[in-house]
């Protein structure tokens, strides 16, 4: 296998692998839990079911319709930016990281944009799937399901403690699901591993190589 092949397998595959992973598992805590239920998996990590209108994370900070168009262009600018990696011959593991980042991107986009219409709300009933009556939102619409929850320490500030002094404490309080999960990593790569591709002596260069290898 050529490495041009191997980035092109790398850069359609990781997505693909990370999608159907992270689909199936929303599918299945759509199809089985209802909004907070949860079950204990250890001292330190729950499958609390929640949906997210906003943001990575639950941040809430958007318009929805704004959001989803947002990340719809978002994606289609990584699809490109995939394919001038691979013209480029940029590292394979950089090519991951970005291949990572447009998964999670598009596993949310697809909730976004299909899962108000395929689903029945999960409020105080488990979803259906394509139910008669309709979806619980239009198309674009959707929320992310997250079910990831990762209390690592649990808590009470000391009376002592000024503003918060008696107040739980949980860290880490955020609920994400697998797509979040995929997009932090890939970012985290990228700026652990690969920040000279972020540079603009590295675009030169690679603009350069590329002239010269035509």
């Amino acid at each position: 296998m050529s490495l041009k092949t191997k980035r092109i397998s790398v850069a359609i595959g990781v997505p693909l692998v990370i999608l159907i992973i992270d689909q199936l598992v929303k599918i299945w805590v759509k199809t089985h839990m209802m909004i907070n239920d949860s079950f204990h998996v250890t001292d330190w990590f729950y499958i609390y079911f929640t949906e997210n209108p906003g943001m990575a994370f639950g941040m809430e900070l958007f318009d929805k319709l704004f959001l989803t168009s947002f990340r719809l262009i978002a994606m289609g600018v990584l699809i490109w930016y995939l394919a001038v990696c691979i013209k480029k011959e940029y590292k394979i593991g950089y090519i991951i990281s970005i291949a990572a980042i447009f998964a999670g991107a598009t596993g949310n986009i697809i909730d976004c944009v299909f899962y108000g219409q395929l689903f029945s709300h999960s409020y105080g009933q488990v979803a259906t799937i394509l139910p008669e009556m309709g979806g619980y939102a239009p198309w674009l619409h959707g929320k992310v399901v997250d079910m990831l929850y990762f209390p690592l320490i649990e808590t009470t500030f000391p009376d002592w403690v000024p503003f918060w002094g008696g107040d739980s404490f949980v860290f880490f309080r955020p609920i994400f699901n697998i797509a979040d999960s995929s997009i932090t990593c890939g970012i985290f790569s990228i700026i652990i591993f690969y920040r000279e591709y972020l540079s603009d002596d590295h675009s030169k260069k690679g603009n350069e190589t590329t002239k010269t290898s035509d």
